[in-house]
């Protein structure tokens, strides 16, 4: 083959690749895999039923959660990513669920993505990493980093309401698609919500596109976007 022929040929190969990660990042519906069969998981030792009403603060969430086997996602994890930083943060950023780094390290964004985030939190917002509070949808890794299950999402859904509720942030960011789709309700396009505020449990919710996605979509305009809704979040949160 010629090579400027095939020079082009490569180049409309990678366009097409990174559009149809932009889709499945933004625009396709979220639908989920079915759920597995459940099966009844054994609860943490001693742990009572979660009262969020009784919820005071992190310490009691983690240990509600305790070694967590109420879902499958148990099975191959490493560790679990329960949170990380303030815990009377006034911004709160929920991403979807732990990768490769985030499993090992027992810590949320750590991996490349992570290291995007804290360069926008301390760069662009100019607040310490260690100011908010950032946490996940789900505690363990989905298997090759898929979307989690519904039946994964119900059963760790209560401890993320109980981080939320003994942080109390005056804001939460969420990242990415699945996040926002749980935190507003109903399934949604990223593109279509960013930069707008909704409401989750009586919380300012700013969604906004996941570090990951910015990581293969680097442009000017998305980063453009993406400060445009953490500097309304950070306003907001001074208000």
């Amino acid at each position: 083959m010629d090579r400027a022929l095939e020079a082009e040929a490569k180049a409309v190969l990678r366009a097409a690749r990174a559009r149809l990660e932009e889709l499945a990042e933004e625009e396709l519906a979220w639908t989920p895999t079915p759920a597995m069969p459940e099966r009844r998981m054994a609860a943490a030792p001693n742990a009572q039923p979660l009262a969020l009403a009784d919820i005071r603060t992190l310490e009691q969430v983690r240990s509600q959660l305790g070694e967590c086997t109420r879902c499958p996602l148990h099975q191959g994890r490493t560790k679990i990513v329960f949170g990380d930083g303030n815990a009377n943060a006034e911004i709160m950023f929920v991403g979807e669920g732990p990768g490769e780094q985030e499993d090992l390290s027992g810590l949320p964004f750590v991996g490349r993505a992570g290291e995007l985030l804290t360069r926008m939190i301390e760069n662009g917002l100019q607040i310490p990493r260690a100011s908010v509070y950032i946490a996940n949808v789900v505690k363990c890794r989905p298997p090759n980093n898929r979307t989690p299950l519904p039946n994964e999402v119900a059963t760790c859904r209560e401890f993320l309401d109980g981080q939320i509720d003994a942080i109390k942030p005056k804001v939460i960011v969420a990242l990415g698609k699945p996040a926002t789709s749980l935190l507003l309700g109903r399934d949604v396009s990223i593109t279509r919500v960013r930069g707008s505020w909704h409401d989750y449990r009586g919380y300012p919710v700013m969604p906004t596109f996941h570090p990951a996605f910015l990581l293969r979509q680097y442009t000017q305009e998305n980063r453009r976007l993406v400060w445009e809704d953490l500097k309304a979040a950070l306003e907001r949160s001074k208000a």
